[in-house]
């Protein structure tokens, strides 16, 4: 099997909703490495968009990537959960060269329909 691993420099995902927090290791192309969720870790209901179970889930993380040889990282962010601070701070045991937020923000959405006629 190929590794897919080029050079020690991978981007960090971190998908962070309400619900739960997703992150997933992968190279510079995109191909994924390694992922961890809070409701993988075992963590049930309301107790996976806590800093608590984020915090975990990175260190599973920061954990598989030092085994595969991991030196630096770009982390990714999307959503607004909870988790999102307190992941970034326990991913930043690698070394962190970028931290990029693409939350989409809503710019007041479609045009609203016309007045009604009667």
């Amino acid at each position: 099997m190929k590794n897919k691993l080029s050079g020690s420099i991978c981007n960090v995902n971190i998908n962070s909703t309400f619900n739960n927090i997703l992150i997933t290791l992968s190279n510079l192309k995109g191909d994924v490495l390694a992922w961890a969720s809070a409701g993988q870790k075992g963590f049930k209901g309301a107790k996976k968009n806590t800093p608590y179970a984020a915090s975990k889930t990175a260190q599973d993380i920061v954990e598989k990537g030092k085994k595969m040889g991991i030196k630096k990282i770009n982390i990714i962010v999307k959503g607004t959960g909870y988790g999102r601070d307190s992941a970034i701070r326990t991913l930043s045991n690698l070394n962190v060269i970028l931290i990029k937020d693409i939350t989409p923000i809503p710019h007041n959405g479609c045009r609203p329909p016309k007045k009604r006629r009667i």
